[in-house]
C-alpha cells in the first residue's frame, strides 16, 4: 500500500465534499490495487470549486463611504449654521427693540396723546431704612482687621508699595483717634 501524502487545495473543499467523494473512490475500487484506486480517483468529475466567501457589506459597498461621510458632515454643517444665524437674529432682533424703543414709543406718545393717553407704570419703590450706626468698638476691630490684611499684601513695585503704606498710615490714624467718623 501507497500512502499518499496531504493534499494541496487552491480552493478547499468542504468535509461533506470530500467525505462523498472518499465513500465514492471506496466503492469504485477495491483496496487492493492501489494503481487502481488512483485510476479510479482520476476517472472521477471533480466537485465544482466552492463560492468564495461573501464579502461584507461594509466591503462590497466601500465606494459608498465617501458620499455618505461627506452627505453627513454637510448636513451637520447646515444644521450648526442654521442654529447660529437664528441666534444672531434674535440676539440682533432684541438690540435692535431695545434701542428703538425708546424713541419709538416718544414718537408714539406724542402722536397719540389726543386719542389715547399711555398708561403709566407705576414705580414701586421702598423708603430707604437708617441703618443703626455700628459701634465704635466694632468700627476700631474692622480697622484692625483691615490693616492686618494690608500688611499681608506683597507690594509688586515701588508705587504700590507706597500707596499700601499711605493707606495703612491712615487706618493707624483712624485706630488712635479718641472719636471715629460715622460709617
Amino acid at each position: 500500500m501507497v500512502e499518499e501524502g496531504p493534499k494541496l487545495y487552491t480552493n478547499k473543499p468542504k468535509k461533506a465534499q470530500l467525505k462523498q467523494s472518499g465513500k465514492e473512490s471506496a466503492a469504485a475500487a477495491p483496496p487492493s490495487s492501489a494503481a487502481a484506486a488512483s485510476y479510479a480517483m482520476g476517472s472521477q468529475p471533480r466537485p465544482p470549486p466552492p463560492t468564495p466567501p461573501k464579502e461584507s457589506f461594509a466591503r462590497r459597498y466601500k465606494f459608498l463611504w465617501p458620499l455618505l461621510l461627506t452627505a453627513n458632515l454637510g448636513v451637520g454643517a447646515y444644521l450648526f449654521m442654521r442654529t447660529t444665524k437664528k441666534d444672531k437674529t434674535i440676539t440682533e432682533e432684541e438690540d435692535s427693540q431695545a434701542v428703538s424703543s425708546t424713541p419709538v414709543s416718544t414718537t408714539v406718545t406724542t402722536t397719540t396723546t389726543a386719542t389715547e393717553k399711555p398708561v403709566p407704570v407705576p414705580i414701586i419703590t421702598e423708603p430707604v431704612k437708617p441703618r443703626e450706626p455700628i459701634p465704635e468698638d466694632q468700627q476700631r476691630e474692622l480697622y484692625k482687621w483691615i490693616l492686618e490684611e494690608k500688611r499681608k499684601i506683597k507690594p509688586k513695585d515701588r508705587e504700590e508699595r507706597k500707596r499700601l503704606d499711605e493707606e495703612k498710615a491712615i487706618l493707624k490714624q483712624f485706630i488712635r483717634a479718641k472719636s471715629l467718623p460715622p460709617i
